[in-house]
């Protein structure tokens, strides 16, 4: 039997990820933070994650080495956490009749605007995994962005529909509770899936070398066992970077 899942929800928060941090001690596994409103929001590498209040839904999810889902887990593994929610965010939207792809390592894109950003966090000890925090920011039903965000859209500008934030966050998190509860089952599966809907893969596309500054054309072609980003680039040779290392180049 699925374990229930406690949701505490906030007015106003500073940040969900940084609430789930300060409570996580006393938190039992698995229970959802959400606030209706983030003053401080944050995105991937300190990043400002920015959401109109009491449109979007913005929780992080705790779960914690005292029940199935983190058992054994190594370090080395961990980015298994962010394809299964990943994957656990997909699968909700494909039940809107919106297919998205995930650009690496785990934004959510709607065709070619971002739809959703996951921050995840984890603990470790011995090797492997006490905790994960993990950071959802939804667009749900916000239709006006600030022009410094390059390429937003929400669910209610693809649809036409407004969203309970309340009744969205129960049937988001069962997704990813779901996809997370999967890990143990058929890690391949999961990374195979992960694939199948990885932006621009088996594409050519423009991209920036955010080291180097070069701009180049080339293939994702998948992703590391450290989890990188594999690109070939035009002469066949292949390329991995790490998060930051690489810009999209949009149009």
């Amino acid at each position: 039997m699925k374990k229930m899942t406690e949701i505490i929800w906030y007015d106003t928060i500073d940040s969900t990820n940084s609430q789930a941090r300060r409570l996580l001690e006393r938190l039992t596994s698995p229970t959802v933070i959400a606030a209706r409103e983030q003053t401080a929001g944050r995105g991937q590498r300190g990043n400002s994650w920015n959401s109109e209040p009491g449109n979007n839904l913005t929780f992080s999810l705790v779960i914690k080495k005292d029940g199935r889902l983190l058992d054994n887990i190594p370090v080395t593994c961990q980015f298994v956490i962010s394809e299964a929610v990943a994957l656990g965010v997909a699968d909700y939207l494909a039940t809107e009749d919106v297919p998205v792809k995930i650009k690496w390592p785990n934004d959510i894109y709607a065709g070619n605007s971002k739809i959703c950003g996951i921050l995840i966090e984890n603990t470790v000890a011995s090797g492997e995994m006490t905790s994960c925090i993990a950071g959802v920011g939804l667009n749900l039903n916000q239709t006006g962005f600030p022009c410094e965000i390059p390429n937003p859209v929400s669910l209610t500008m693809i649809t036409g529909r407004k969203y309970c934030l309340e009744d969205t966050l129960v049937r988001l998190v069962s997704f990813i509770i779901d996809r997370l509860a999967s890990i143990h089952d058929d890690p391949e599966k999961l990374r195979r899936e992960y694939l199948d809907i990885l932006y621009r893969k088996d594409e050519c596309h423009k991209y920036v070398d955010m080291n180097t500054g070069e701009e180049f054309e080339g293939y994702i072609r998948g992703i590391s066992d450290s989890a990188r980003l594999q690109v070939e680039i035009r002469n066949g040779t292949v390329r991995e970077y790490s998060f930051k290392e690489i810009g999209y180049i949009i149009a």
